[in-house]
């Protein structure tokens, strides 16, 4: 093919010709064995390739605490949902920045929640489904009156060979004929491209996501790709090479597969810490939407924490986009309080000790400061005011701090109120103490010291 020059509307720069993929059916899978041997770590590639940064004018956050949440945990009640519901709502604030939230649909439970949460008549979150591909879901789906539903469609060699026992032509024309059926029963689909960071990306990403444009097109109805981190293994490193490259994998949808920005969305998993700056990186690279849960709760270590996707968004943006983030504190302490889930303490935004500190020199200078050894105003910003627990290691300081804050009582570090707690203190750790003391402890400890130094 002669090779030409053109202009793209969207970069508004003069390109070459893009190169068209075409499906590539292979005879036997391509499990990227140099990558995942599976006896080892898996590997990470350079290609030295650099992909442009391209953030979408708008971006936003979805919700899957309702149905890949739900994988990793007792079910919710109904009441439960409906109360998360109306605090991502919250959360979202007035411009909908959690724009939408999954829901599963095959209990009587699930399908009440999803009624009583659309009784709310709340414009955000959408209300969206995920759904096996068959004839019988798309009718409950219809029947429900649901206008977008998620579609399984596993993209990897792993899969498609392994577990369908297909070859990836069967497996694209099975999944075409699938979306078909959504779209004859006017169902927006979002298609699940699941295991997309070890699936052959120019041989059947591609052209499957442009088969689905293409029928898009024809149909009217546009087609949502979700790329699904399923085992963690995406990577935001510049240079990196697919299939592990969140950048790769997001501009290559938009620039070969002509798939726009506010139809891609990424849903990443946290087997290797990276949930959140993957999900960061698919909004830098020209991802527009980010799938989330509550407290990232999900199979396995889980998926991106929404509640960190809405402080990155702030990160990225600048400013809130109307967001109400004191909903966090809200959130954390529903799922303690009410559904009994223990959220490990330090836990950044929504452990109990996420702002929490124990060393006197960090009590010092919050005493002088809070900026000093605080992240934000989280006081302002989360309702949640920045604390000391006392320990062995508090200090006069920490002492001051907590009596200061816990009691309304001015104390300065050399006080006699607060040399005489601390004399206190140090004697329970010298007799073997080594936990933290408790609010109740030290109120108690300083109320009696207050009385004896009168």
């Amino acid at each position: 093919m002669m090779k030409e020059v053109i202009f793209d509307p969207r970069t508004k720069l003069l390109i070459e010709n893009k190169y068209h993929y075409d499906l590539q059916d292979v005879e036997s899978p391509n499990l990227f064995r140099e990558l995942f041997s599976y006896e080892q770590i898996p590997k990470v590639s350079f290609n030295h390739r650099i992909t442009p940064r391209r953030m979408p004018e708008h971006i936003w956050i979805t919700d899957t605490t309702f149905r890949d949440g739900q994988q990793s945990r007792a079910p919710f009640t109904v009441e439960q949902i409906v109360h998360l519901y109306k605090l991502l709502a919250k959360l979202g604030g007035r411009n909908g920045i959690v724009r939408q939230s999954e829901f599963f649909v095959y209990s009587e439970t699930d399908r009440k929640a999803l009624h009583a949460c659309r009784d709310l008549g709340l414009p955000f979150p959408e209300i969206t489904t995920w759904i096996r591909a068959s004839k019988k879901d798309f009718a409950l789906i219809r029947e429900l009156e649901i206008e977008e539903t998620g579609i399984l469609v596993s993209c990897s060699d792993y899969h498609i060979f392994n577990k369908l026992k297909k070859t990836r032509r069967q497996a694209m024309e099975d999944y075409l004929h699938v979306v078909r059926d959504a779209m004859d029963m006017g169902i927006r689909p979002r298609c699940h491209f699941e295991d997309i960071t070890r699936a052959d990306f120019y041989g059947f990403v591609v052209p499957f996501a442009q088969a689905l444009q293409r029928l898009g097109e024809q149909t009217g109805i546009p087609v949502k790709i979700r790329c699904c981190d399923t085992l963690g293994l995406g990577v935001c490193f510049p240079g990196a090479s697919l299939p592990r490259s969140v950048p790769g994998i997001i501009y290559g949808l938009y620039h070969y597969a002509d798939v726009p920005s506010e139809y891609l969305e990424w849903h990443g998993h946290n087997d290797f810490y990276r949930a959140v700056s993957n999900s960061a990186n698919a909004w830098l690279y020209g991802c527009a939407a980010v799938n989330a849960s509550l407290l990232g709760i999900g199979e396995r270590t889980g998926n991106c924490p929404l509640e960190a996707m809405a402080i990155e968004y702030c990160s990225l943006r600048g400013g809130d986009g109307g967001m109400d983030l004191s909903a966090i504190t809200e959130i954390a302490e529903y799922f303690e309080q009410e559904i009994g889930y223990e959220i490990p303490p330090r836990t950044p935004f929504v452990g109990k000790d996420f702002n929490v500190t124990r060393a006197g020199i960090h009590a010092d200078g919050l005493l002088k400061d809070e900026e000093i050894y605080n992240i934000f105003n989280t006081a302002r910003l989360l309702h949640r005011p920045v604390r000391v627990q006392v320990d062995a290691y508090s200090g006069l300081a920490g002492i001051a701090h907590w009596i200061e804050n816990n009691m309304d009582i001015p104390a300065l570090k050399n006080s006699a109120l607060v040399l005489a707690v601390k004399e206190k203190v140090d004697a329970l750790y010298a007799l073997g103490r080594t936990t933290s003391l408790s609010d109740a402890e030290l109120k108690h400890m300083v109320e009696e010291t207050q009385a004896e130094l009168k």
